[in-house]
């Protein structure tokens, strides 16, 4: 694909995205059978951490000027098409991981999946804020730890 054409990159941006959503749906609405936990981890955040390892390795050498240490240089890095979409699939993957720690930690304190569904939309939505009302949900009262599902 062309490095500076940014309507090119539309497709991978909208199927990174879908991807990143119905991931979050599943750890939303779905029960939390460790197999869903795994399949996130493994299979589609794993993914998206290889696509932004490729498009990464493959395009930061053409980022003229580009540096993680100054803003014109992280600037520079967005300014290329493909590195701005391996920015924003960082966002995602990591936010998913993030969602699917506060989940499990959640169901471990017994935390209802009715309190989880805010903290993890925000943590979908606003990646930080979601992990800070994650950390004040400690403040609440630990329930026993959930029994183990039967197979």
């Amino acid at each position: 694909m062309p490095v500076g054409d940014i309507a090119s990159w539309e497709g991978p941006f909208g199927i990174a995205n879908l991807s990143a959503m119905i991931g979050w749906v599943a750890l939303i609405f779905l029960p939390r059978w460790p197999w869903l936990i795994t399949t996130l981890r493994f299979g589609l955040i794993g993914i998206l951490g290889v696509v932004y390892a490729t498009l990464i390795f493959a395009y930061a050498a053409g980022a003229e000027g580009a540096s993680f240490s100054t803003l014109a240089g992280v600037a520079a890095f967005m300014a290329v098409p493909p590195l701005m979409l391996a920015g924003w699939i960082h966002y995602l993957a990591f936010d998913l991981f993030v969602g699917t720690v506060i989940a499990e930690k959640s169901d471990a304190r017994g935390l209802s999946r009715f309190l989880q569904a805010p903290i993890l939309f925000a943590t979908f939505m606003l990646g930080p804020l979601g992990y800070v009302l994650h950390l004040a949900s400690l403040a609440l009262p630990a329930k026993r730890a959930a029994e183990p599902q039967p197979a």
